[in-house]
C-alpha cells in the first residue's frame, strides 16, 4: 500500500542466549531508538545490566550498527523472510568510569632504575 511504512520484525539476543524485546519496528526507526527501548526494557534478572545507550552495541551480520542510521540505512533485509524475525545480537560493554581513570592519573610515579650487565 501506497504511504505505509515498510516494517521489520526484530529481536535481540543477549549474552546469555535469550531473546528480549521482541517487536515490529519502521524503516525509519534509528539505532540509537532501539538502544535506548533495550535499556528502558532491560530484564533486571541478567546479571549485567546496561546502566546507558552507550553500553549497549547492536550487531547485525557480524557489524556493530551505527547510532545515528536508521533500520533502512543500516542494510537490514527488509521482506526476505515473510513472517520472519531478524535477530541482532546485543553486547553489553559498561563504559569505563572517569572516577578510576581520574584515580590512576594522581598517583605518583615511582622512579625505577634499571641496570643492563653486559
Amino acid at each position: 500500500m501506497e504511504g505505509e511504512e515498510e516494517r521489520v520484525e526484530l529481536q535481540f539476543r543477549v549474552y546469555d542466549g535469550t531473546d528480549i524485546c521482541h517487536n515490529n519496528y519502521a524503516a525509519s526507526t534509528t539505532i540509537a531508538t532501539l538502544k535506548e527501548r533495550l535499556v528502558a526494557e532491560w530484564p533486571r534478572d541478567k546479571s549485567v545490566i546496561p546502566k546507558s545507550v552507550n553500553d549497549v552495541k547492536l550487531i547485525y551480520a557480524g557489524k556493530v550498527m551505527e547510532n545515528s542510521k536508521a533500520l533502512a540505512d543500516s542494510r537490514i533485509t527488509f521482506g526476505d523472510l515473510p513472517g520472519g524475525v531478524i535477530t541482532m545480537h546485543v553486547v553489553v560493554q559498561p563504559s569505563i568510569s572517569k572516577k578510576k581513570t581520574e584515580k590512576q592519573e594522581e598517583m605518583p610515579k615511582k622512579n625505577v632504575c634499571r641496570c643492563t650487565i653486559l
